[in-house]
């Protein structure tokens, strides 16, 4: 198989898995749910009172739950695109911008703020209880690799060297005469029974 018939092959399987994707995330996501009621915690003990549920997986969930209530007033759509661009990109693009674009496609330069880009998305996700990933956070990624990644060269797939070529192909023809000998020869001697 060759590396672009690989390619074609992979894309659309990849493809196909992006739409699937999407479309079980978009059914999940929906900007117009209602609200959903929790007890509220009295403010006279440092707490806020927040007429949604907000999650507790992060020491900022509380911060980010009041900013979408000043925002928008409640965990939408809207106010997660807007904490994306104002808490994780603005970082991210901050990182990058440290960086000569040179060494942006250098992945060990990369990994760790592309790594930090991916928590942010799934902590504020998952404080304002929206699932992760969803097409928000996709939609982030391809930005960010459409401004930063796009002058990166990808690796192709390409073909064996001659040598394993002809390794690969050679065996399989050798052994055909191998085994035409032994079946001949197990039929002469009239054993036919193993």
């Amino acid at each position: 198989m060759t590396a672009p018939s690989f390619s074609l092959i992979f894309s659309g399987y990849f493809v196909a898995l992006l739409i699937w994707g999407c479309t079980t995330v978009v059914c999940l996501v929906d900007e117009n749910v209602a609200m959903q009621p929790v007890t509220t915690i009295d403010t006279t003990n440092g707490q806020s009172t927040l007429p949604f549920a907000c999650g507790n997986n992060s020491h900022l969930c509380m911060e980010y739950c009041e900013i979408c209530l000043s925002i928008s007033g409640g965990p939408t759509m809207d106010c997660l695109s807007i904490m994306f661009d104002h808490v994780c990109l603005l970082k991210f693009n901050n990182s990058m911008a440290s960086l000569n674009n040179t060494e942006w496609c250098i992945w060990r330069n990369v990994s760790g703020l592309y790594s930090d880009l991916s928590y942010c998305t799934e902590e504020i996700s998952d404080c304002l209880l929206i699932p992760w990933p969803n097409p928000l956070v996709e939609k982030t990624f391809v930005d960010i690799h459409a401004e930063f990644f796009k002058d990166c060269p990808t690796e192709e797939l390409s073909d064996p060297s001659p040598s394993i070529v002809f390794a690969l192909v050679i065996t399989p023809i050798c052994l055909i005469p191998i085994m035409v000998s032994l079946v001949v020869l197990k039929t002469k001697n009239g054993d036919g029974s193993s």
